[in-house]
């Protein structure tokens, strides 16, 4: 019987645990909601928050796809110095960075040989010149054969033919520069033997004019013509040179199909160092009309590029609403639209990547100020 008892009252116990425990459970149920709902009563009573940017409107232009290539200045005239004969150096004159005339002597080879052997052989042509001259004369009086008057004028003629020949030596010694160039590293000292075709230095013209190579795909360069632009571009702010094609090579690299094009700078191109590397803009295929809108309305995410399309409501507020396109060149401060925009619409700049689809929008007139505020 006292067992029975103590089982009922075991039982009773648990019985009145679990109804605490539901019933706590319950409580705190109605008052999640009822904080819930006090929540969302007062967020419906706040006002929609409104995000503060700039607007440009999209425009139509003219756009030109283009490409670039990678090319490398050269000088309109180069040249590798070398030595025709061998010979001890006298004077070398190679100074690296000078820019010399031409006719300005660099190199002169010892001649002191040649400058004897010049003496020697313009004393046989005075000889055989004499001899000439005065069988002339005794021809008249038939005192000398037709034959040695022959004999004498050709002996003349040798001896002419010789000097020239020792004059040319001579000159083919002393190396001139033979246009105003600009001299490049050189290890040549007086007193130095050199052998034929030692390598002397490099001369670069100096002109205002220069060239670039660079290489194009074959089917670029079917469309390239001599006269048309390029742009090349230098330096850390790649500045932008125009240049005109000069001609495309009749030749494509079978390693690479690619075809080296090769253009003139007529103005500016005294800035740019023969061997530099430069960038080339080349236009490709047709002009179409397409809209350019500031690159600050340009925004990326996971869906690929995109800017926020600003229109009115029935209320006259601003609403933002992300719109895809497909962009193409950058120029300067605008990027080209070729799809997805029309001319005339309205776009966020400044601030656009606070936006979100749907989001209401304010247009600042003082947009680093508005912006500014709207950011505290």
């Amino acid at each position: 019987m006292a067992f029975q008892w103590k089982t009922h009252k075991a039982k009773f116990r648990s019985t009145l645990l679990i109804a605490i425990v539901l019933g706590t459970a319950g409580l705190l149920t109605l008052w999640k909601i009822a904080a819930t709902q006090a929540e969302q009563a007062a967020a419906a009573n706040q006002p929609e928050p409104v995000e503060v940017v700039t607007a440009a409107m999209a425009k139509e232009r003219q756009h030109r796809s283009t490409t670039t290539a990678i090319g490398t200045v050269v000088a309109t005239r180069s040249v590798t110095l070398r030595n025709e004969v061998p010979g001890t150096v006298r004077t070398a004159r190679l100074i690296p960075g000078q820019v010399v005339e031409p006719g300005t002597v660099l190199v002169a080879l010892d001649v002191a040989v040649e400058l004897a052997e010049l003496r020697a052989q313009q004393a046989r042509a005075e000889l055989a010149a004499a001899t000439l001259a005065r069988y002339e004369r005794m021809i008249e009086s038939r005192a000398v054969s037709e034959i040695e008057l022959d004999d004498a004028r050709a002996e003349r003629d040798v001896a002419a033919a010789e000097v020239a020949r020792i004059r040319a030596i001579i000159e083919r010694k002393t190396i001139r520069a033979p246009f105003r160039a600009r001299v490049g590293i050189a290890d040549v000292h007086p007193g130095q033997f050199l052998d034929t075709g030692t390598l002397l230095t490099t001369l670069q013209g100096v002109d205002e004019a220069v060239q670039v190579d660079f290489p194009v795909p074959q089917s670029v360069a079917a469309q390239l013509a001599a006269e048309d632009l390029v742009d090349v571009m230098s330096g850390p702010e790649e500045s932008v040179i125009p240049a005109r094609i000069l001609a495309t090579d009749a030749r494509v690299d079978p390693a690479t199909r690619n075809a080296t094009v090769r253009v003139r700078i007529d103005e500016g191109g005294d800035a740019l160092t023969p061997g530099a590397s430069v960038r080339v803009r080349i236009p490709v295929g047709e002009t179409r009309q397409a809209v350019a809108v500031p690159v600050s309305a340009l925004r990326r995410g996971p869906s690929g590029d995109h800017v926020f399309v600003l229109e009115p409501t029935n209320d006259d507020r601003l609403r933002a609403h992300e719109r895809q396109v497909q962009i193409g060149a950058v120029l300067e401060d605008e990027v080209v639209l070729l799809n997805g925009l029309e001319p005339g619409e309205r776009v966020a700049t400044s601030g656009s990547f606070k936006l979100r689809e749907g989001a209401l929008v304010s247009v600042a007139k003082d947009a680093p100020a508005a912006i500014s505020q709207a950011g505290r």
